[in-house]
């Protein structure tokens, strides 16, 4: 039998194709999110001494309403616990765990809500993949008309929403990143 990390990331995949085969903007959550959101979740919990399990699989529910297009965005963070609990259920993961990983996927939103390391690492991951991917950031603000300013305003938001350890970490990457998307945004 495959180990639940494998169980719960085939599940995500395949809620993130049919949302790809579904949807309008046809967004690929795995391609241009997650998969970087699990990275970083996986290098802060190695940081932090967290329950490597209880990220990773923090960080594949951590958008799975939005994936299985339940609710609103403003809301992801609780239908998503909901949908966390039926799939970690349906499993029969062992309920004092899931209620760590119904914990990242709840809390998510910023590390600000974390009530324990393995929240503040998803909630920081999350952040940092917007960091991750520049050509998300750029077609996103190409999208919505955005000024240079505008994203960098975004991007300073949050940055300061990342827990004080993560922002002395990641302060080198940020700037650097803030520098890029300063050139990048205008050359288009």
């Amino acid at each position: 039998m495959k180990n639940i990390i494998c169980l719960i990331k085939d599940e995500v995949l395949a809620l993130n194709q049919k949302y790809m085969d579904e949807s309008e903007d046809h967004y690929d959550f795995w391609e241009q999110h997650i998969k970087y959101v699990v990275g970083n979740a996986l290098n802060l919990a190695s940081k932090y001494q967290a329950d490597a399990e209880i990220v990773e699989l923090g960080a594949l529910l951590h958008d799975i309403a939005l994936i299985a297009k339940i609710g609103t965005k403003k809301d992801h963070h609780m239908n998503g616990a909901v949908l966390a609990k039926e799939l970690l259920s349906k499993y029969e993961y062992p309920q004092d765990r899931a209620e760590r990983v119904i914990g990242c996927v709840f809390n998510h939103r910023t590390s600000k809500n974390a009530t324990n390391i393995e929240e503040l690492c998803v909630a920081d991951a999350d952040i940092l993949a917007h960091f991750d991917n520049m050509s998300m950031i750029i077609n996103n603000a190409k999208k919505h008309n955005a000024t240079v300013d505008d994203v960098i305003e975004r991007c300073r938001h949050d940055f300061e929403d990342l827990s004080e350890t993560s922002k002395e970490i990641f302060k080198p990457k940020y700037e650097l990143f803030i520098e890029n998307i300063e050139k990048g945004l205008h050359l288009i």
